[in-house]
């Protein structure tokens, strides 16, 4: 049971929740909820003009809202900001952005009931699976457009995902013991939906795993720099402190531990290795520095207040404010898409140099009876195929705007645009690093894997497990999946 209390969401946890771990508020929420909610009543019973409690929503934020249509504001927001297009989120980055979207409610600066905020926590609980076009958010008033699908549930309306069906929530709410609110209160509507939630909540997701297949990509490296003879002496740790990077260290220190006890490492008299090789430190080292700015970078805002206006209960004030840009998000997974991009860049030169004898010194495309057969040709094909895509989906979408609400809007983040490419980029990175995977194991039973170091042995041992050397050409697709497979379920 995952506990929320606004400021202590860890990444993990975000991980957890999206894989169907419950979760609950911690015992102090209910009072910094009531508090800002009581005082959201007050202001919208009085007639005040508060942007989004009494009066429309973007351009239109200069028409006054009746009181006796206050909660019909609010419902009316959620249907027609639910206008998302293309195909559904998952439910893994549906729960993700939720469990955000709770924990940030959760903080009381938002003007939502309790029991409002708990219908969302019974969503999770429940394992309701929201339906929710993937496009939609530009990233400024949060992810409008998702967060309304979502919300919608809360009134018994929208629709959800059921044994791979969209089907009206309103049909199959009683199956999961749902009873939906009578309506929504001034300002609940707006809090439900305005936040960066959905889009932070899927970048934990991908940090969480790309910090894996980061650490899987050093090992594909170093089992590489074995398949290749290549050279221990630019991992020395002298070299490293020199350049002052902490991370560039690690890496050179965990090749190094990988490598430990190798007779295929420094076995041939070489000056010096091709950079894909040499640069692993520099070049993974600069990639580990950019995911640990990201994940700094989520996990703040994973714990943030991201709505507007914002309920200072205790000042007696509701501000305005922008808290809902999200162009911290949209910059992070900008450099986290690029910083990704690199690993499958000079994973797939490690391929080519393994695949070509005038490099490797070994058999062309790794296989016996080259010419009757093709060996691992197209792998690499397919890997370079990749890595070009990357290039593409690496051009910064938060370096556009395009503005909203007749110009109200007008400047904004694209930052779930950033977060879709991102996750795109790394499924890409994911198939490379099983590219260098199967290359390098093939490679490396030409020497004979008891001439491997102890780490890299061990990754060998388990791609083996599943994917058997190829004597001879075979669908190597299948051999690829196998290896993403494993990497999918964290096995390596």
């Amino acid at each position: 049971m995952i506990k929320l209390n606004g400021e202590m969401l860890s990444l993990k946890e975000v991980e957890r929740a999206s894989e169907g771990e419950e979760v609950s508020l911690s015992d102090d929420v209910p009072h910094k909820v009531k508090k800002s909610a009581e005082f959201i009543e007050q202001i919208a019973s009085q007639g005040k003009v508060v942007y989004g409690v009494t009066t429309g929503f973007g351009k239109l934020c200069d028409t006054v809202i009746p009181p006796d249509e206050v909660s019909k504001l609010q419902e009316n927001l959620l249907m027609s900001h639910a206008s998302g297009m293309g195909k559904p989120m998952s439910e893994k980055n549906v729960r993700a952005g939720i469990v955000v979207r709770i924990n940030s409610l959760a903080r009381g600066y938002s003007g939502i009931r309790v029991e409002t905020l708990e219908k969302l926590v019974e969503l999770l609980n429940k394992h309701i699976y929201p339906y929710v076009p993937i496009y939609g958010s530009v990233g400024a008033s949060g992810d409008l457009a998702p967060l309304a699908h979502i919300s919608l549930l809360l009134l018994g309306k929208g629709k959800v995902v059921l044994n791979g069906e969209v089907k009206d929530f309103s049909e199959v709410m009683g199956d999961y013991g749902f009873t939906p609110l009578n309506s929504l209160k001034a300002k609940e509507g707006l809090a439900l939906i305005n936040g960066t939630a959905v889009e932070a909540g899927i970048s934990a997701l991908l940090v969480r795993k790309a910090l894996y297949l980061f650490d899987v990509s050093l090992k594909a490296a170093a089992l590489s720099l074995e398949a290749l003879r290549g050279r221990r002496e630019a991992f020395d740790r002298r070299i490293q402190e020199l350049r002052g990077i902490p991370e560039q260290e690690e890496v050179a220190e965990f090749i190094l531990d990988e490598v430990s006890g190798s007779n295929l490492v420094n076995s041939v008299p070489r000056v010096q290795d091709a950079y894909s090789l040499r640069c692993i430190p520099s070049v993974y080292g600069a990639v580990l520095s950019a995911l640990r700015y990201v994940q700094n970078i989520i996990l703040k805002e994973i714990n943030a207040v991201t709505d507007n206006p914002i309920v200072f209960a205790d000042d007696g004030d509701v501000l305005s404010g922008g808290n809902f840009h999200a162009e911290p998000v949209a910059l992070a997974m900008d450099h986290f898409a690029v910083a990704l991009s690199e690993v499958a860049s000079v994973s797939e030169r490690r391929i080519n140099r393994l695949l070509n004898p005038a490099l490797s010194n070994l058999p062309a495309f790794l296989v016996k009876n080259s010419g009757l057969n093709s060996g691992l040709m197209i792998v690499q094909y397919s890997a370079a195929s990749l890595v070009s895509e990357n290039k593409t989906l690496a051009h910064p979408a938060s370096v556009d705007s395009v503005p909203v609400s007749a110009d109200q809007e007008d400047h904004v983040s694209m930052g779930m645009n950033a977060v879709i490419k991102a996750e795109k980029v790394l499924e890409n990175v994911q198939w490379v690093i099983a590219a260098e995977l199967l290359v390098s194991a093939q490679a490396v039973d030409f020497y004979g894997s008891e001439k491997l170091g102890k780490g890299t042995r061990a990754v060998y041992e388990t791609i083996r497990s599943k994917v058997p050397f190829a004597e001879k050409d075979r669908e190597f697709s299948y051999d690829l999946k196998s290896i993403f497979n494993l990497l999918e379920a964290r096995e390596v």
